[in-house]
């Protein structure tokens, strides 16, 4: 055996569940006696179970209620540049398969083997977020390993978000491999071209999540008069008009987002039939119906309202009111789609918020199709918080 520290399961914790997949241990189910305690977050440690038998190389906040994270199940296994590359490898097989362009979520953490890593991919470039310590910890050979994989000559390191500071981790960002794009970076996807701000914008820059929502919205589009609220860079709107909408209305709280979402528009011919209007949505909402505008597609993605088992049933009512409000502006015949992103509503929570608030909206819907992400951001069966996005579309 290695000469790493040995963490180990609480006689009541759940270790079936770990052997048979869950890749988290809770802070409640392991014995923390001071040694634990002091051990620095990232370190690797190998899991037993109460019995003392190993179950395999995790890495170790105490930082974090998820104290350890599953890196590999050989408790033996030597988490090095090597290592990284043979995980690297075997997402981009998958990716490499699926899209002709090399513009995909590369690793989405847990489901690829990678716990709190997500690795977004725009041509030559790739954007981690390390959402563990144990990743930051490694950056320096598992950035070796992702440009030796995929051939990449830019990397950046994204630290912002809620996950980071969940793991007691700073908010810094980084060029870790060659240098970051002067502009945004323009990413084609279902016809349409998005401009992705990988050093300011949100997240890594853009959702490739709702790559194949925003297809199925554009089929419903074609001579179509859309409204694309919460849009960020145009999301729905772009990819309706390049199926063949009549118009497009971008709304969001965000300047910067709603130029980028202009700059596509232009770069694909569609700014005529596009346009912005930058605003708080639930107000926007509200104002467009007393102007007496509708729609004949509606479409709402907005920020996790539930980002958390605390802040679910004032998610919840968040998303009643969103498909409130919006439900009127739909013409008779048109098409709702309401979106979540919060693993914490899962999907029957959040249709059942957006039935309702049709209902209050004074409106009658069909519910047409369900829609998840896409398969570059794969679902883990034993962990519930893989599939966190749902897009519901209504004909009302």
């Amino acid at each position: 055996m290695s000469d790493l520290p040995v963490v180990r399961l609480k006689p009541k914790a759940n270790a079936r569940a770990v052997r048979h997949g869950f890749p988290w241990v809770y802070e409640n189910e392991l014995v923390t006696d001071r040694r634990t305690k002091s051990i620095d977050a990232g370190t690797l440690a190998v899991l037993e179970d109460s019995e003392r038998r190993p179950m395999g190389l995790v890495a170790v906040n105490p930082n974090s209620k998820i104290i350890c994270r599953m890196l590999d199940r050989n408790p033996e296994a030597v988490i090095d540049q090597a290592w990284f590359a043979a995980n690297f490898a075997r997402a981009l097989d998958m990716r490499a398969r699926l899209y002709d362009q090399p513009f995909y979520r590369l690793v989405h953490a847990e489901t690829d083997g990678l716990p709190g890593v997500v690795i977004d991919r725009f041509g030559d470039t790739c954007v981690v977020q390390p959402n563990a310590a144990w990743a930051d910890a490694l950056q320096a050979p598992m950035a070796a390993a992702l440009a030796d994989v995929t051939g990449v000559t830019n990397i950046l390191k994204n630290g912002a978000g809620r996950a980071r500071s969940l793991e007691g981790l700073d908010d810094s960002n980084e060029v870790l491999l060659g240098s970051a794009p002067e502009a945004p970076v323009p990413v084609a996807m279902n016809g349409a071209t998005y401009m992705a701000d990988l050093t300011g914008g949100q997240k890594t820059g853009l959702f490739f999540d709702q790559r194949p929502n925003h297809a199925f919205a554009a089929q419903l589009s074609k001579g179509s008069r859309v409204l694309d609220v919460f849009s960020h860079v145009g999301g729905f709107s772009l990819a309706a008009l390049a199926g063949g909408a009549e118009s497009a209305l971008a709304v969001d709280g965000s300047a910067p987002a709603l130029a980028l979402a202009e700059q596509g528009a232009k770069a694909a011919g569609f700014e005529d039939k596009f346009a912005t209007r930058k605003g708080d949505a639930f107000a926007t909402l509200e104002a467009l119906a007393e102007e007496g505008q509708t729609f004949d597609v509606v479409v709402c993605d907005p920020p996790a309202f539930a980002p958390s088992k605390p802040a679910l049933e004032k998610g919840l009512r968040a998303y009643e009111r969103v498909a409130r409000l919006a439900a009127p502006l739909v013409a008779e015949g048109g098409y709702l789609v309401l979106c979540s992103c919060s693993h914490a509503a899962d999907l029957s929570l959040f249709r059942n918020a957006s039935a309702r608030g049709i209902g209050r909206g004074g409106r009658r819907g069909q519910l047409i199709h369900t829609g998840f992400a896409g398969p570059d951001h794969p679902l883990m069966p034993q962990l519930a918080e893989s599939g966190y996005l749902k897009a519901l579309f209504f004909r009302l």
